[in-house]
């Protein structure tokens, strides 16, 4: 089995031009500290000594801020010290994150030099008037531009968007999924929003111009994006936000989310969701009625098939009278499942006669 260690190091709002409404990046990144030479080598070092599985590749990455907006000498001198590291063959690939106004031919060839492999942008939204709104700097022509660039000096290009953004709709957010789509990128990280503390967007809360969609409304629209993305074949390798010391429970001591459809496991509730929807789907198609079906996944699937806090076997049992029992099964592809009928409802309506019977 192989997988990727991913050493994600972040810069937070390094190069970065403007203060979002949303944005504090040191909350969101979970890091105050400037980043430098001496302590990304230990940092490198220390998560290297951490890996067990040696078949595994393993990638720096460079979060928060926008990378190539820091000066071309601080550049350098980070990528210099990654790049040590893949000459050494103990790292296969540098990731770095970065706005779409940001990049040129320059930044590339400079990027290129040092092998990056992978760019991200963070275009949050295609929707002109809500860039605007949420005073991004940069608008969607910017994202196609360096969306082509990228792609011709063949990096891996990403996208990160983002749900429940100031006047922002369902609608809007699959519209920026399908003009995203059309620009091609490899991966797709995807965000609700978060009232986070020291923001602009927090003030807007507190006066009451702006109201965050709630935990269940994130989760749908995460789930038709996740939906689009995977018709396409383009990865989607995040839904929400890293949990950190900062970003936790809303109204905790130490957490700086003040609102907003945060859980600590909010990706999975997507995954979840995504997995009941196609049970059913498998279940409505069986010709009688059923009373109890054992469904088979890969066992890197289980948990999703079963819920967080088994969620999905409570809502069949609650929503359809249907028992679920889930099992493991490596001859069969991640994603996929394959469902067998255990039980009939009329074999449960004879079982229990026969019971009253005797």
């Amino acid at each position: 089995m192989s997988g990727l260690y991913v050493i994600p190091i972040f810069v937070p709002h390094l190069g970065c031009p403007n203060d979002c409404t949303f944005c504090n990046q040191k909350s969101i990144s979970g890091e105050k500290n400037i980043i430098t030479e001496e302590n990304l080598r230990r940092t490198i070092d220390e998560y290297l000594e951490s890996f067990k599985e040696d078949n595994y590749r393993k990638e720096i990455a460079f979060f928060g801020g926008s990378f190539t907006g820091i000066e071309i000498e601080e550049q350098e001198k980070l990528l210099k010290v990654a790049n040590e590291y893949i000459k050494e063959k103990k790292i296969d690939s540098i990731r770095i994150s970065t706005r779409p106004d940001y990049i040129s031919k320059d930044n590339l060839k400079m990027l290129k030099k040092y092998n990056v492999k992978t760019i991200e942008l963070g275009v949050q939204s295609t929707n002109d008037y809500i860039l605007k709104r949420c005073k991004r700097g940069h608008t969607f022509e910017d994202v196609k531009k360096a969306s082509k660039l990228i792609r011709r000096y063949r990096f891996n290009l990403g996208h990160q968007i983002m749900v429940g953004l100031p006047d922002s709709t369902k609608i809007d957010e699959l519209n920026t999924a399908k003009d995203l789509i059309k620009l091609k990128p490899k991966m797709i990280r995807i965000y609700p929003v978060l009232v986070i503390k020291n923001t602009e967007l927090a003030n807007e809360y507190e006066s009451g111009e702006y109201e965050p969609i709630n935990l269940n409304q994130a989760i749908e629209r995460c789930k038709e994006l996740v939906y689009l993305f995977n018709k396409k074949k383009i990865k989607v390798i995040r839904i929400g936000l890293q949990n950190t010391d900062l970003i936790t429970e809303p109204g905790s001591d130490k957490s700086d989310v003040i609102a907003g459809p945060y859980h600590p496991a909010f990706g999975q509730l997507v995954e979840d969701s995504i997995w009941y929807d196609s049970i059913v789907d498998k279940i409505k198609k069986i010709n009688v009625k059923v009373k109890e079906v054992n469904i088979k996944v890969n066992p890197v699937d289980v948990n999703n098939v079963i819920g967080h806090k088994r969620a999905n076997v409570k809502k069949l049992k609650d929503t359809y009278e249907v028992d679920i029992k889930v099992q493991g099964d490596n001859n069969i592809k991640q994603g996929k499942s394959k469902l067998e009928i255990v039980q009939t409802y009329d074999e449960y309506v004879e079982q229990v006669r026969e019971k009253i019977n005797l």
